[in-house]
């Protein structure tokens, strides 16, 4: 495999300390998918890591659109550090897109709820891995990013399930007043209202909204982390959309 090392650096001004060699890249199991990619356990050197494949699409406009968009998740995730943040290893663009973190073999705060219902966490767990995500959240807004995709399969756990760290920067982007960013942008169950149309949700509509839709699915990510239930439970996720933007759900639903 050729390394595209050049490339990378040309295209994503990424310091030369994040170029990933892919032939020391190993390839192992799959241990998620998403809508733009898949992640698999693997090896970089000598370490275990999480691997992500990013989905290229086939035709010019997708291609285009996967190629800006792994340019941005790339460019953030070497930007920020934190503790709650899934450690960036590097990225490389040639032979495939593929982006190298941190190995958490926790599993997703997700799997984790699901593993010890009906019972809830203890209220210190939950309020610790409500600040574990807020901690994370605030160094990303600090540094001017929404993420727009806070939900509990993108908060992975250590393996001792004592820390959450928040992954995926793949909806990501950078807050600028003067930008307009495009709507229906994450999952409707967690997805503050102002990310869609209150009239109607076509898919790329362009809006104005700040960082406040990712304290929106903090919230929606704290009530569940409390009560371990579904939000909205028992509607699609769509059904759910029109719920928030209509308020037509009572506080003891959600």
């Amino acid at each position: 495999m050729g390394s595209g090392n050049e490339l990378c650096s040309q295209e994503f001004d990424l310091d030369a300390k994040w170029l990933v060699d892919p032939k020391q890249i190993f390839v192992g199991p799959r241990i998620g998918e998403g809508a733009h990619g898949k992640v698999h356990k693997g090896k970089y050197k000598d370490q275990n890591v999480a691997i992500k494949i990013i989905r290229k699409g086939e035709a010019p406009e997708e291609i285009a659109k996967t190629e800006a968009r792994f340019a941005r998740e790339v460019a953030m995730l070497s930007k920020v550090q934190h503790k709650n943040l899934a450690k960036f290893i590097g990225a490389c663009k040639e032979p495939i897109m593929v982006i190298v973190t941190e190995l958490l073999s926790g599993g997703t705060l997700r799997k984790y709820l699901l593993s010890i219902r009906p019972r809830c966490l203890d209220f210190s767990e939950a309020v610790g891995f409500a600040l574990d995500i807020a901690r994370a959240m605030d160094c990303l807004h600090s540094h001017g990013i929404i993420h727009r995709d806070l939900k509990p399969e993108n908060l992975i756990l250590t393996a001792d399930h004592k820390t959450v760290k928040l992954a995926d920067f793949g909806l990501a982007r950078e807050e600028s007043v003067t930008e307009m960013m495009t709507a229906e942008t994450g999952t409707y169950r967690w997805m503050a209202p102002e990310l869609y149309s209150t009239v109607t949700l076509r898919n790329g509509e362009k809006k104005h909204y700040n960082h406040k839709v990712d304290v929106y699915s903090f919230g929606i990510v704290f009530w569940e982390i409390i009560q371990n239930k579904l939000p909205f439970e028992g509607m699609s996720n769509l059904q759910a959309a029109y719920a928030a933007a209509f308020k037509l759900v009572v506080g003891a639903t959600v």
